[in-house]
């Protein structure tokens, strides 16, 4: 896999991160070339190893549980799944119950499941995989890009690595579309782009298209 970084304004710098939510393929629809900073010291609760569905219950976030082999210095390119709790069928019952009445789960989920299911014990490996995965099925055709060291923050525009996080806000407008349990909570925005796919199917990368900024 080749290395680079581009240094121009359509460049789009991003971190790894786990069934990320809809604002982050907005920036990598609109952006001529992606970055992704492999070389960062690891962020915990963020979306690196973290995404958010839509339950029964409302809100549910999904933790992949981490090691950190250099401690709290560990770049995120060397964190290691930690082979626990079962988390895989966890997470993939909880997907399933959550979206199994969806328009569109029986159409997409195999695919996206023949990738989860893979041994990969790196992160950002198996972030990467489930990234292609989700790009192929949404018809977005981008090439994703490594970094070869740290990128220093505030160095270059659209520098969405601390931006895009549970604790920020998205300055994004986001239409509202049928979820599957909004008759009990509403239409919660933003969520993982699992909520998208399964709901919208193939008018999910429209949807994308049509997003604009407050």
């Amino acid at each position: 896999m080749a290395f680079f970084i581009f240094v121009n304004m359509e460049t789009t710098y991003l971190s790894t991160a786990y069934f990320p939510p809809i604002e982050y393929f907005y920036h990598i629809l609109k952006s001529g070339k992606i970055v992704i900073d492999n070389w960062e010291t690891y962020k915990k609760q963020t979306y690196r190893n973290r995404c958010t569905i839509y339950s029964e219950k409302g809100l549910m976030p999904l933790t992949i549980p981490v090691t950190k082999p250099q401690g709290n210095g560990t770049k995120t390119n060397k964190i290691l799944i930690a082979d626990i709790d079962k988390w895989k069928d966890n997470h993939w019952k909880t997907i399933e119950t959550a979206y199994m009445n969806s328009p569109f789960f029986e159409y997409y989920n195999q695919e996206i499941y023949e990738e989860f299911i893979k041994q990969n014990k790196e992160l950002t490996v198996f972030n990467h995989s489930l990234l292609k995965a989700i790009l192929k099925l949404l018809e977005i055709d981008k090439q994703i890009n490594f970094s070869e060291t740290f990128i220093i923050p505030d160095t270059f525009p659209n520098d969405y690595r601390f931006i895009i996080s549970p604790k920020e806000s998205n300055n994004l407008i986001f239409d509202e579309y049928i979820q599957v349990f909004a008759d009990r909570h509403g239409f919660i925005e933003n969520m993982s782009i699992l909520d998208l796919i399964f709901n919208l199917g193939p008018e999910a990368k429209y949807y994308l298209e049509n997003l604009r900024k407050k």
